[in-house]
């Protein structure tokens, strides 16, 4: 299946992986690339005849930019977080959006546990020394991660694989998370953030990028963890005070800490870089690598070109992060898909077959999905579609978009 007619380009900010392009290549689709992420006036002109946008986590995508582009059907976050695209705009505007949600899981867990080690041996102190041609070889403030308790804020996908990896190295679990969560080997549930803090020897952060999130973690809680413990931010920069954790970590409240995300990020490799951690003791600075692995990045660029290209020519919705899901291909007689999003209401699908009946259109199959205020509906027709079929459809208040989708 496919669009009919016209030439379909995707936009790739960011430099996703390249086997991206050959994903898109396979189903026709023209690729242009820009390596950097754009700001809001350079994203609207850079769409002009752009179908589908493709970007990792520094681009934002606001309802001006919907608005702008009523062409776009849909976007490809090449990361786990969707936070930099407006998703209740891109879903008043029938555009689908998807990521990849466990692609990068594991090389997070592996820089998380690696920045643990070196921080209770202190490798970032005595790389240091030694770089400055000074031998200070002594067991001082060094640690084995064995028994040991490492506490996760946040228990999904990476919290859960982290928690396995931990155990299988004899550290003891305990995780805090807002939702029910199945525990996982020997790991604690605990009932507050602040009963983590008052029993864990690390503290690590694993919540995703939702607004309530903004702040979870400052002056307060710092104060509350243990003296000499550890810290890691790998989730989300905006969730952390990073000029409290400076002062934890220059008081020695806090040992050492390792972050790889910031409140503010600069757009492109390259560019100048700024933060109070900067010079502090044991503390391991990375510039958002917890995902970036030739392995992870492989699988992020196979798997969301994938769903995109599924999505453009079958309709597929399976996995999206805001549209419901319908996850069959076409009926294997069929000629043509109707690709419908619209607003939710009673009676949709006896009005759109009414519509194609009433012209002599032939249904093969149809499914139909609802979620909140939006609902999504494919038809499988195995006749020729009558134009006034789909131009009556086209003009129903409730219909936010519609593709007619043919086999190749």
């Amino acid at each position: 299946m496919g669009k009919d007619g016209g030439v379909t380009r995707a936009l790739l900010l960011e430099n996703p992986h390249s086997n991206a392009d050959a994903a898109f290549a396979r189903a026709g689709i023209e690729v242009i690339r820009h390596r950097g992420a754009l700001d809001e006036d350079d994203l609207i002109e850079a769409l002009d005849g752009i179908d589908i946008l493709g970007l990792r986590s520094k681009t934002q995508v606001s309802a001006r930019v919907f608005e702008a582009h009523p062409q776009l059907t849909a976007i490809g976050a090449f990361c786990i977080g969707t936070n930099q695209i407006d998703l209740a705009a891109a879903s008043k505007a029938g555009v689908a959006v998807f990521n990849a949600p466990y692609s990068n899981t594991r090389s997070v867990v592996e820089l998380a546990v690696a920045e643990i080690i070196a921080l209770c041996r202190r490798l970032p102190v005595l790389d240091k020394s030694l770089h400055k041609g000074l031998w200070e070889k002594n067991a001082s403030g060094a640690h084995e991660i064995r028994g040991r308790t490492l506490g996760i804020v946040g228990f999904g996908n990476i919290g859960m694989q982290l928690s396995v990896v931990a155990e299988a190295l004899g550290m003891r679990v305990c995780y805090y998370d807002t939702a029910e969560k199945l525990t996982i080997g020997n790991a604690r549930r605990m009932r507050s953030l602040e009963e983590l803090l008052e029993v864990s020897d690390i503290v690590s952060l694993h919540v995703d990028g939702r607004a309530s999130n903004e702040g979870l973690f400052g002056e307060e809680q710092f104060a509350l963890m243990k003296p000499g413990a550890y810290f890691l931010n790998l989730s989300r920069g905006f969730v952390v005070d990073v000029d409290a954790l400076a002062a934890r970590l220059a008081d020695g409240r806090i040992a050492g800490a390792g972050v790889d995300v910031f409140p503010a990020e600069p757009k492109a490799n390259g560019d100048p870089f700024d933060s109070p951690l900067m010079g502090a003791p044991n503390v391991i600075l990375t510039p958002h690598i917890g995902g970036s692995t030739e392995e992870a990045q492989r699988g992020i660029g196979l798997f969301v070109s994938e769903k995109l290209v599924d999505y453009w020519r079958k309709g597929s919705t399976d996995m999206s992060v805001n549209l419901p899901i319908i996850a069959a291909s076409p009926a294997h007689s069929s000629l043509y898909r109707i690709a419908w999003v619209h607003e939710n209401m009673p009676g949709a699908l006896a009005m759109v077959n009414s519509a194609f009946a009433s012209h002599g259109a032939n249904i093969d199959a149809q499914q139909l999905a609802t979620s909140g205020e939006i609902g999504y509906m494919v038809t499988d027709i195995s006749s020729e579609i009558p134009a006034q079929a789909v131009q009556q459809l086209a003009q129903e208040p409730s219909t936010i978009r519609l593709r007619v989708l043919s086999r190749d």
